[in-house]
């Protein structure tokens, strides 16, 4: 009998068959309990992500980002890692929303962030859209949660653009420009003022008294003859006088150039306008001071002009007498249905004064009293930036109230019980100013350069723009028609406008009307009613020629001492 030995392996050594079953049970247990211990590796679980935020020199942007420099780069941060490939296909800056611009990615924080820039400078003034579509992947297989658009809005080229010359002789071109819309662009039968660029056969009241008193300048620049003035005036005059359709003696907004026919400014205004009236008898009035000499035909256009203006029946607009109010316009059909009283702080003071000074149908002082100044109603007396605020609406209003009616009216010491009015114009156009120049809304490019609130067009119409109604848009006649106010300031935005934007917004009549980077959007627009302040109130600043002449009128002198104000020339 064969010994077995229990211990070791020893008893295997007996048992050749158990052994060799042993062993091969003993390496199934070790294959086996090794494939247990190493990991399966198991394909990510597809989610969908969120994109944090996009940043643009490390400041997180909106939805719209105007005045976009030409060398941005967008870092755009997501809440997973992205599929590079994906990121590269999906994330695009299109122009004008729609061509592809070639960019340059870079993946960082485990390719959850991704920068891009562009392969070269972007077009200048131009749209872009930055675009994240839901078809953005991640490396997991999951699609971003939601769309997104930034709106880019590349600033203008403010490289010089033309030879820089002195400022006196950039005001000469400037109001040279001008003038051209009165003179060369004039309505060809009547010489009157069109209402725009567009307009046809249409021309305007109000627009015309401003070109009137444009051309007068452009005599005393040596831009016209003094012959050449009086013969376009005396044409103008006699349309004025026997071819154009009056109400009470008054002109309605519009009318035809060619034949005096009124064009409704609108269904119920299709009759007398007395504020456009006052802006065409200011100018009037200042061409039968200048053009004064004792030939034939400086004397006839002082008759005809004189005829003009006696035969307004401004105490008509009191409603015929029965009240203490002045109203704005009058129907042959409807009447006063619109019932809009002149009432101040506005555009209006011109009409209070030359209905006071009428020496046929004047208004008596109560309505300057009770109407337009709301006995005393229309004051303010707060402060804005610093700068006291006499009369009217918080931060002023639009800029053309400190302009239309000081075309003729010298502010210069000019004061009565409500107001001195050079600080009245004076601080609206600082205040106009440091608006600008502060920007609170963000708009693209607004600076101590490049300001100017009023009314003008605009991307969507028409708009009285002013700090409470601010859009965007800066009208070059809003600095440049506060040259008298504003001296300094107003000249930095004429250097502005011409050297650095003059290839976008100089033409044929000047600049435009209006423009805003935002939109990238450049008027195609001039406007009488805007191009003439810019002439007037230039020269104004540079010689006072036309508050000299207007505020020399012995009616208006009488008028305006009637109404209480104060001022040396009224001595």
């Amino acid at each position: 009998m064969k010994k077995i030995i229990l211990s070791g392996l020893g008893v295997f050594r007996t048992a050749p068959f158990i052994f060799s079953l042993f062993l091969a049970s003993l390496m199934f247990g070790v294959v086996v309990s090794c494939k247990k211990e190493t990991p399966v590796t198991q394909p990510p679980i597809a989610k969908n992500f969120e994109l944090l935020n996009i940043k643009l020199n490390n400041k997180q942007i909106s939805t719209v980002v105007p005045n976009l420099a030409v060398n941005p780069t967008f870092v755009i941060n997501f809440t997973d890692v992205l599929d590079t490939n994906s990121a590269k296909k999906e994330l695009a800056i299109k122009e004008g929303g729609f061509t592809p611009v070639p960019v340059i990615y870079h993946f960082s924080h485990s390719d959850s962030t991704v920068s891009i820039r562009c392969e070269k400078p972007l077009k200048y003034f131009t749209k872009y859209t930055l675009t994240v579509p839901t078809t953005l992947a991640s490396k997991s297989g999951g699609h971003i949660l939601k769309y997104y658009a930034v709106q880019l809005r590349t600033g203008m080229d403010t490289s010089i653009k033309f030879s820089v010359i002195s400022d006196n002789q950039l005001m000469d071109s400037v109001q040279y420009r001008n003038l051209q819309y009165f003179w060369n662009f004039a309505h060809p039968i009547s010489g009157l003022a069109l209402e725009r660029n567009t307009s046809g056969d249409l021309v305007t009241s109000g627009g015309s008294g401003m070109g009137i008193m444009a051309i007068i300048a452009g005599v005393n620049r040596n831009f016209i003859s003094r012959s050449e003035a009086v013969n376009h005036l005396n044409i103008m005059s006699q349309f004025l006088l026997y071819k154009t359709k009056v109400y009470h003696g008054a002109y309605p907004h519009w009318f035809n150039g060619a034949n005096g026919n009124t064009i409704a400014f609108s269904t119920n205004d299709d009759g007398a306008d007395l504020v456009e009236t006052s802006y065409l008898i200011q100018g009037l009035l200042t061409a039968r001071q200048y053009f004064n000499d004792a030939g034939s035909k400086e004397t006839s256009l002082r008759n005809k002009i004189d005829s003009i203006w006696r035969r307004v029946e401004w105490n008509w607009f009191t409603k015929n007498g029965a009240e203490t109010n002045l109203y704005w316009h009058w129907s042959p059909s409807k009447g006063f249905i619109m019932n809009m009283q002149i009432r101040g702080w506005n555009e209006c003071l011109i009409t209070h004064v030359l209905a006071a000074s009428s020496p046929t149908y004047p208004v008596s002082t109560d309505v300057y009293k009770n109407c337009w100044a709301s006995n005393g109603g229309m004051k303010n007396g707060k402060s804005f930036y610093g700068y006291k605020l006499p009369l009217g609406s918080d931060y002023g209003g639009p800029m053309f109230f400190a302009h239309y009616s000081f075309l003729g009216i010298d502010p210069r010491g000019l004061t009565d019980q409500y107001a001195d009015y050079w600080q009245q114009n004076q601080n609206h156009a600082l205040i106009n100013y440091t608006y600008c120049k502060q920007n609170p809304k963000n708009f693209g490019g607004y600076s101590a350069e490049c300001w100017g609130l009023t009314a003008s067009d605009d991307p969507w119409g028409y708009d009285a723009h002013s700090p409470t109604n601010d859009r965007g848009v800066i009208s070059p006649t809003a600095a440049l028609a506060s040259m008298p106010y504003t001296p300094n300031e107003s000249k930095a935005a004429m250097r502005f406008f011409y050297y650095k934007l003059g290839d976008k917004i100089w033409g044929e009549y000047g600049f435009v009307d209006a423009f805003n980077i935002n939109e990238t959007w450049v008027a195609n627009s001039y406007l009488a009613i805007d191009q003439g302040p810019i002439v007037v109130m230039i020269e104004n600043y540079r010689s006072s020629l036309l508050w000299e002449q207007f505020t020399s009128c012995t009616e208006v002198k009488t008028g305006m001492k009637k109404l209480g104000f104060s001022a040396p020339y009224l001595n």
